[in-house]
């Protein structure tokens, strides 16, 4: 419920080619559904829903005719920015996934945003469940883990990132994602890819002991 397969809307593949070989690689890790989620990002990744459902048309086909037999739907990863605040206030239609309207958000890895409980509210308010992209992966909470208990007590689910458990991002990711697991805080996993450096790295997670713990837990990718 995390990955960046369509083509040529973002940071991740950048042609239909791209995308089948990258969904070939995931079908081979075992993957059986794939919910693509490419950046919407105020004036940077200006995508909509109508572009997102037609590069998924365009990849379902590929894949399809490529033989690949993975179930492929789409939502969008939203960067706490004003433009998200904006829609929210003009009740514009979000990406979501799953019956329970999942919207998967994410923020600076540096700089903390001052309105995060607000958005997360306004989330709550327009009928979405607010899930909070790689929490791990943002420096700004490092040592500051009661900060992400409060974050998910007040309403945000958590989406942890397989390649974080072997350090692909870096280390302190890698000890904030195995106390997310020994807490038992992690409500989604999503595999963030973008390109064949992140299946090369979902490689070395298979060989992980925390992705054997990270299993045990109730995640909600089950009911997807």
């Amino acid at each position: 419920m995390h990955s960046h397969l369509l083509p040529g809307l973002d940071d991740g593949a950048e042609t239909v080619e791209q995308s089948v070989e990258l969904l070939r690689k995931l079908q081979s890790f075992g993957y059986r559904k794939l919910i693509m989620t490419p950046h919407i990002m105020g004036d940077f990744y200006r995508n909509t829903p109508a572009g997102i459902r037609g590069a998924l048309a365009q990849v379902q086909a590929a894949a399809t005719a490529a033989g690949i037999e993975v179930e492929l739907a789409c939502a969008a990863e939203y960067y706490l920015d004003e433009a998200l605040v904006r829609r929210l206030e003009t009740g514009e239609e979000l990406l979501s996934f799953g019956e329970k309207r999942y919207v998967l958000f994410e923020t600076s890895y540096i700089n903390e945003p001052f309105n995060l409980q607000e958005v997360v509210f306004g989330l709550q308010s327009a009928g979405y469940q607010p899930v909070l992209a790689h929490p791990e992966r943002y420096t700004y909470l490092y040592g500051r883990f009661p900060d992400l208990e409060k974050i998910k007590a007040n309403g945000a689910l958590l989406q942890l990132n397989l390649n974080s458990l072997v350090g692909y991002y870096s280390s302190g990711a890698k000890r904030v994602a195995e106390k997310l697991i020994d807490s038992g805080m992690v409500d989604f996993v999503g595999t963030d890819t973008h390109n064949l450096k992140h299946t090369a790295a979902l490689e070395r997670v298979l060989q992980s002991d925390y992705l054997t713990k990270l299993l045990r837990l109730p995640l909600r990718n089950t009911e997807l």
